[in-house]
């Protein structure tokens, strides 16, 4: 259960908009693994560094302490149930998904706003999730607008018309 202490905690972070993305590898038996992730951010330029996290109590969780690679697919607007499917306890996320595979075998989701494959770089107890840096050795943009998570939802995002600036 949880308490309204940890509630009220969940509903203040929720007030920062974050993207939505989708973290894959290949498990050790070569199955796809993949888990939807908000919780992605750069570190570094130089080196080109990321980190996401994963809850301890993940199911696939083990998967990624474990493995040497993955990808960060930051997932685009007309990915919402890719998302949802990928955030539910189920046997197969995979099913009837067309991927393609990185040299690592990592399975590279197609349609997304961008896609960052990485090495791991280091891993780091943080409380009851596990933070994953990763070196980014590949990556690619293509333009399409990204899924947004605000508040509990999915959101939408519009730019002001003369908001181009190289800082907020």
């Amino acid at each position: 259960m949880i308490s309204d202490e940890i509630r009220e905690f969940r509903s203040a972070l929720g007030q920062f908009a974050t993207g939505v993305t989708i973290v894959t590898t290949r498990g050790a038996s070569g199955e796809d693994v993949g888990v939807t992730a908000n919780s992605f951010n750069s570190v570094s330029l130089e080196p080109p560094l990321v980190l996401w996290s994963v809850a301890n109590s993940a199911g696939c969780h083990g998967h990624f302490c474990a493995c040497e690679a993955f990808a960060v697919h930051v997932l685009s607007s007309r990915q919402r149930s890719l998302s949802q499917t990928f955030s539910r306890r189920c046997d197969d996320r995979f099913a009837g998904l067309e991927v393609q595979r990185n040299a690592a075998g990592v399975p590279i989701i197609t349609g997304c706003a961008a896609v960052f494959e990485c090495n791991i770089h280091e891993r780091h107890e943080g409380g009851d999730h596990t933070i994953i840096v990763g070196h980014v050795t590949r990556f690619e943009q293509t333009g399409l607008r990204p899924l947004v998570f605000h508040n509990g939802h999915y959101a939408h995002i519009q730019a002001y018309p003369d908001s181009r600036t190289t800082k907020p």
